[in-house]
């Protein structure tokens, strides 16, 4: 099967499956691209005569049941004489390369078009002087991937460094926290690791339900992952959890990686628990890189979930200035994450700034049916920007998470009509994230997503999706324009976990004459990242006189104690002011979403890494909590850690900073990374990760160039 020069040629060969060596273990298995040829070594009883043999290979679908030509999951092709009659990109070809003796080295392509899956291969061999032959059946089938290197595959990508960070690349960061306390946390794709490619194959078979014929389809292939990694309609990947509880499972934020995760469903067939966005995205962007189609995680802050395809959040606030959860379908989560995956979108026709190709956003976080499947996309970025929120599929909803309309109305009951507090067009899809290409940086994409805020093409774009949506864009009560009271709400930010906050409402009466008196609200919750599942902190009820040309401020202080044992998993709050202006009734709002800064794990080196060479490694943390921390956790994974490690420390006392260090050996030269996660009783979602460059061996410099380059061998890394 020509391993090792398949593997370089189609960008194969750090996957599992092509590096066992099936002496102890089981053999291993071709893993090539579609739209591209690769070679086998035929040993043959006697020297092949061009003149009086022929040949025929027989392609099928492993596991198909009635394969047949006309779906496309059995292909019969003659052996060509020479390579060049094997240059349709889009039909399958087989031809010689060149005969030794008793040895035939053929080449082998597949159409770029060609369904990804597993192929059986079978010989039929004849002289062509006799009807009859012989059959040789390849006794392991062979894996076909999309081929974002080659021309004519729906999924090329022309720049290399994107390729290979969104193909090759095995980690990433992703962007969690708040839009104002945006935090990274290594995620390990692991698309080649044991089990991994197998597994993706089988959700988009079985669970996804992708017949052979449309497995060779991008769209119809992301579409049906984005269904089968969430688990509520068809026992997919991944259980979801927002409840808090987590006995009986992983908690979301302790998994660090994909590769358990596929693994555990591989070898159960049954969801795995638990998960939420982050977690979700990071095992689709495993999925994509495996099979071949270039993918990236994507983070959105503030992004609305609109259940009711408005294109606006409406929120309703009672007397108090609290958020009636009752009566609120809708929600804004702190932040949520989806992926992009790369591929054209000839289904789509043209628009004004050029095709739809490109990036589409897919989504498997469990929120709304498409099409009667928990399922998202693949959405055109390039539509959702121009506010085409009819295209296929599920524009609307996407375009609703970077730019609907946040609106808050004032219920005062069934029988009274809704009155308009505040809209706010700017709340919506703030710094859009993904991991920068080739550098451990963010790079913000959110021009690809909206145009700039406050600008007119970005109302245009609005008011264009809001005709095609036919939403009722409720203005039932606009407030009065008053301005002779100013309101400004903050918080003093950068909190980090353990210390006391305060939140601050300016109230500045700019009238030279008026005293304005002002009755209102301070109201501190804790939320999970959703937006949901509020429990009140702490509010407190003022009543404030402002005299003429002067401001007040009123401040709520809250304690580490009073929020500590109402913390959620991921530590969010939700402050909010309700004010009202007694003289002339005039009513302000605003909220704001916050959470606590957590500590990093700090991660450091004893020397240069060197492929090959044990390198020691020390990871460090210090407790920021006013109380001792039980049952501490310490699990490191990494480039050269054969399996996660364990630290175990059953008592952290306040103040303490807590070591371990272990060695490491890593495999390859080129870069490298390491993950930890530190969880506790009272202190969890603690993360840190060290990005390194490892050296080549002394013995694989093949040479110095005269301004000191080092020309390596390069061989493990794509």
């Amino acid at each position: 099967m020509c391993i090792e020069e398949n593997g370089k040629l189609h960008h194969t060969k750090r996957y599992e499956l092509m590096t066992r060596d099936g002496q102890v273990g089981p053999p291993p298995r071709l893993v090539v691209r579609r739209g591209q040829a690769f070679r086998l070594r035929l040993i043959c009883d006697r020297p092949f005569d061009r003149s009086r043999d022929a040949m025929s290979l027989i392609f099928t679908v492993d596991g198909e049941e009635r394969p047949t030509h006309g779906h496309g999951s059995l292909v019969g092709v003659a052996l060509q004489q020479y390579r060049h009659m094997i240059e349709d990109p889009l039909e399958w070809g087989a031809a010689i390369d060149f005969i030794s003796g008793d040895a035939l080295e053929i080449l082998v392509k597949p159409a770029a078009t060609a369904a990804v899956t597993k192929w059986r291969l079978d010989f039929d061999t004849k002289l062509l002087s006799e009807g009859f032959g012989k059959s040789y059946s390849l006794p392991q089938s062979f894996y076909l991937l999309f081929n974002p290197w080659c021309k004519d595959d729906q999924v090329y990508l022309e720049e290399k460094p994107l390729r290979d960070e969104c193909v090759m690349n095995d980690t990433t960061l992703i962007w969690r926290g708040s839009y104002n306390r945006l935090r990274p946390s290594v995620w390990k794709f692991g698309q080649f690791e044991r089990h991994v490619l197998d597994c993706s194959l089988l959700l988009i078979d079985k669970v996804g339900k992708v017949s052979a014929t449309h497995r060779g389809d991008p769209i119809r292939v992301c579409r049906a992952i984005s269904a089968a990694v969430n688990s509520p309609d068809d026992d997919g990947a991944l259980l979801g959890n927002w409840s808090g509880d987590f006995s009986g499972g992983t908690a979301p934020t302790k998994w660090v990686g994909s590769v358990e995760i596929m693994q555990q469903y591989y070898k159960k067939q049954k969801p795995v628990k638990f998960g939420q966005c982050w977690v979700f995205a990071g095992v689709v962007s495993t999925i994509a890189r495996a099979i071949g189609i270039p993918s990236r995680v994507i983070t959105n802050y503030s992004s609305a979930h609109d259940t009711q395809a408005s294109l606006t959040v409406d929120y309703f606030v009672d007397k108090n200035g609290k958020v009636m959860e009752e009566l609120n379908s809708d929600s804004i989560w702190n932040y949520h994450v989806w992926n992009e995956v790369w591929m054209q979108r000839p289904d789509l026709g043209i628009s004004s700034d050029g095709d739809y190709g490109g990036w589409q956003a897919i989504d498997s976080t469990p929120q709304e049916m498409s099409d009667g499947m928990f399922r998202c996309g693949p959405a055109s970025v390039l539509a959702v920007k121009l506010g085409e929120i009819a295209k296929p599929y599920d524009n609307n909803f996407l375009f609703a998470e970077v730019n609907a309309d946040k609106v808050f109305w004032r219920y005062t009951g069934p029988a009274h009509p809704l009155k308009l507090l505040r809209k706010d067009v700017l709340g919506i899809g703030h710094f859009i994230s993904t991991k920068a290409v080739g550098k451990w940086e963010r790079e913000d994409i959110t021009s690809s997503y909206k145009f700039a805020e406050k600008s007119q093409e970005e109302r245009d774009t609005m008011m264009k999706a809001l005709k095609q949506a036919n939403s009722a864009f409720s203005r039932y009560y606009l407030n009065e324009d008053f301005n002779e009271v100013y309101f400004n709400f903050e918080l003093r930010d950068d909190i980090k976990i353990g210390e006391n906050f305060s939140v601050i409402l300016q109230i500045k009466n700019r009238s030279s004459e008026m005293v304005h008196v002002v009755k209102g609200s301070l109201n501190v919750e804790t939320v999970l990242y959703t937006g949901k599942e509020r429990e009140m902190v702490k509010n407190d009820h003022f009543t404030i006189s402002v005299q003429p040309n002067t401001e007040e401020f009123v401040k709520l202080v809250v304690t580490f104690d009073e929020y500590f044992k109402k913390l959620r998993d991921q530590a969010a709050f939700n402050i909010s002011c309700f004010a009202t202006v007694e003289e002339t009734e005039y009513e302000f709002f605003a909220q704001d979403d916050f959470r606590v800064r957590k500590p990093d794990i700090k991660i450091k080196l004893s020397d240069t890494p060197v492929s090959q060479s044990p390198v020691e490694v020390t990871i460090s943390l210090l407790n920021p909590l006013p109380i001792p921390l039980r049952k501490g956790i310490f699990h490191v994974e990494g480039s050269g850690i054969d399996k996660p490690l364990i630290f175990k420390h059953s008592e952290v006392a306040v103040g303490e900073t807590i070591t371990n260090t272990f060695s490491l050996t890593p495999e390859f030269a080129g870069r490298a990374t390491i993950a930890a996660k530190f969880t506790s009783k009272e202190l969890d979602d603690v993360d840190g990760f060290l990005a390194f460059e490892a050296q080549p061996r002394p013995e694989d410099v093949l040479m110095e160039t005269r301004d000191n380059e080092i020309i390596a061998r390069t061989d493990v890394i794509d």
